[in-house]
């Protein structure tokens, strides 16, 4: 079972959230917060599994309530869903520690299976705002990436299938190999690039 908490500001959008996880079996919504502060105080009593977070709240905001969060729980998987996303929400968010960012427009089936893909490690993004982080990395960079020696080969097929945004179930059933190896493999890419998250380990592979 999956522990959520909902972190909205407007009662009907955690309503909406409560009743479309609720008809999960295997999610469990364990608190509701209507602002950062909240939210810090439900993460520290409730240890959730993932927090589906709002960024534009009164007071203590999404990003402000992330990175407090994730300093004192690293474990715990922080799922932004907003109306907004250009680039003044979307870095500010990953550099709190997010590990996905979903818009608000986004089809029932895409929030569901994003926060099964939090709560499993990967980092669920809408394609479009992966492919434009992406592109806003590529022509940022004003020097040749450097290459990080010492990858296997079988590191260097998983760091091409994170470049292409698929889930840890996808690469192992495109690679052939069990999940766990899959998992094994992301977080010896991550010491290895020097990357917090799957967000900046994608962005490496596809800028390298």
């Amino acid at each position: 079972m999956i522990r959520v908490v909902l972190v909205d500001d407007q009662p009907l959008i955690r309503a909406g959230l409560r009743m479309l996880c609720e008809a999960e079996p295997d999610l469990d919504v364990v608190g509701e917060a209507e602002n950062g502060r909240d939210a810090i105080a439900l993460a520290a009593r409730l240890a959730p599994d993932v927090i589906v977070m709002d960024l534009r709240m009164p007071g203590i905001d999404g990003i402000t309530a992330t990175g407090r969060i994730l300093a004192a729980r690293p474990a715990t998987r922080v799922l932004v869903l907003t109306t907004f996303g250009d680039d003044d929400h979307l870095y500010p968010a990953l550099t709190a520690g997010a590990c996905g960012f979903l818009l608000k427009d986004a089809p029932p089936a895409e929030l569901l299976d994003g926060i099964r893909r939090a709560a499993a490690g990967d980092s669920p993004f809408s394609q479009d705002v992966l492919r434009r982080l992406v592109q806003r990395a590529v022509e940022a960079r004003t020097d040749q990436p450097k290459r990080v020696p010492g990858l296997t080969a079988r590191e260097r097929d998983v760091l091409n299938l994170v470049a292409e945004g698929l889930s840890n179930t996808e690469i192992a059933e495109r690679l052939h190999i069990g999940v766990t190896t899959v998992k094994t493999h992301v977080t010896s890419l991550m010491a290895k690039t020097d990357s917090p998250n799957r967000v900046r380990l994608a962005l490496y592979a596809r800028s390298a």
